[in-house]
């Protein structure tokens, strides 16, 4: 465990690595992280999609815009991870339940 490097930001209440028995303490909490992992996942994958496009016109553009895009896009992701997303999340789950020394 020595060689892994955590972020402390990522080392919060939910989720302690130094002292395992801290922190997510049942499977739904643990499927509610590791569903919001993806969804950060995913909003980070379509972030560069958005960032070419020109949305001039009498409505368009700002720093009013740049700003609603990222609330869109944080929404995106959240939507596909509930929907079902790409498969991140349950491996996220299986491994934090291994970190918290339970079974899958």
């Amino acid at each position: 465990m020595d060689s892994l490097r955590i972020d402390p930001a990522l080392s919060g209440p939910a989720f302690n690595p130094r002292n395992p028995g801290e922190g997510i303490r049942d499977r739904a909490a643990a499927r509610e992280a590791a569903r919001d992992f993806e969804a950060m996942a995913i909003t980070q994958m379509l972030q560069p999609m958005f960032e070419g496009l020109k949305t001039d016109g009498l409505f368009g553009g700002g720093h009013g815009e740049a700003v609603m895009r990222g609330f869109l896009l944080t929404e995106y992701g959240k939507s596909i991870a509930s929907a079902g997303g790409i498969g991140l999340s349950d491996q996220v789950y299986a491994e934090i339940l291994r970190m918290q020394g339970l079974e899958p």
